[in-house]
């Protein structure tokens, strides 16, 4: 027991030796995308201040999709995150499992392109035209629907977190829920082994646009539009960066030829991209 976790805590390091290397690269890009997200929200808090309430549009998935209702919309936000968590959990399996083809700082460089562009594309057409929201909190007679304008620049910047991003109101074309679960989705299709896992994913995808729908969170359009955009985007991204490198053929980085212990370059080769006789996660 003590040997397999000295061994654990060893691939561990070693992980983090390389994963540093490659943040001291990339750390610049990182903290753009991320920045980015506040901007995005940013955004988002801006236009409920323009929002107006009004009758809910005339909607075929509305027709079609029975309504969920106010109580039941939790089961969306549930799948959403539990989409969210299994796709951060997977960049980070490098760290744990012996197998592996992904850099983790490499992967989260090329979601936050993809979210980044995404998230831009929202944020013009959310803005070129609002339209009375159909949740709950934005329809007519609710307290939320409109926001009274900012006293001061500080009201504006706080964006009322974390309120204001779950009781947001306009940023409707198209879905922010949408443009992270086909991000993900995508990603791991991309850049995933198992096969079982990127059916399932794209069965969910499916099924959280289905839910969207029906809790009335969004219009049909705000789906269907984030389920073409989100893929060309990802599409003509990946045209213009380039491709990630595989680590199941060669280390990214050299290694050294010894550490403390005596092993040598093959046995840290290993310690990083694992057996070639295994299959990776």
């Amino acid at each position: 027991m003590h040997r397999q976790c000295s061994k654990l805590w060893r691939k561990i390091c070693t992980e983090m030796t390389i994963e540093i290397s490659l943040l001291a690269e990339n750390w610049k890009h990182l903290l753009a995308g991320f920045f980015f997200q506040y901007i995005h929200g940013l955004a988002a808090h801006g236009v409920h201040y323009i929002h107006r309430p009004g009758p809910t549009l005339q909607d075929s998935g509305y027709f079609l999709l029975p309504e969920l209702g106010q109580d039941k919309a939790f089961i969306s936000e549930t799948l959403f995150t539990f989409i969210f968590a299994s796709f951060v959990l997977w960049t980070l399996h490098p760290f744990v499992f012996q197998s592996k083809r992904i850099y983790t700082v490499l992967i989260w460089c090329r979601v936050l392109a993809y979210l980044v562009v995404s998230q831009m594309l929202r944020i013009i057409t959310f803005y070129s035209t609002q339209l009375p929201g159909p949740n709950y909190h934005c329809r007519e007679g609710s307290k939320m629907a409109t926001l009274p304008w900012p006293e001061n620049t500080l009201e504006v910047l706080l964006i009322n977190f974390p309120k204001g991003m779950i009781y947001g109101c306009g940023d409707l074309i198209f879905s922010s829920h949408m443009i992270f679960s086909l991000v993900f989705v995508r990603t791991y299709y991309q850049y995933g082994s198992r096969i079982c896992i990127k059916q399932f994913a794209w069965v969910l995808a499916v099924i959280q646009s289905l839910l969207i729908i029906a809790s009335r969170k969004h219009y049909t359009v705000d789906v269907v539009v984030a389920w073409y955009t989100v893929n060309l985007v990802v599409f003509f991204v990946d045209k213009k960066l380039p491709e990630l490198p595989d680590r199941t053929s060669m280390p990214l980085l050299p290694l050294n030829t010894k550490d403390k212990d005596g092993k040598n370059k093959e046995e840290q080769h290993n310690l990083l991209n694992g057996n070639a006789g295994n299959t990776a996660n």
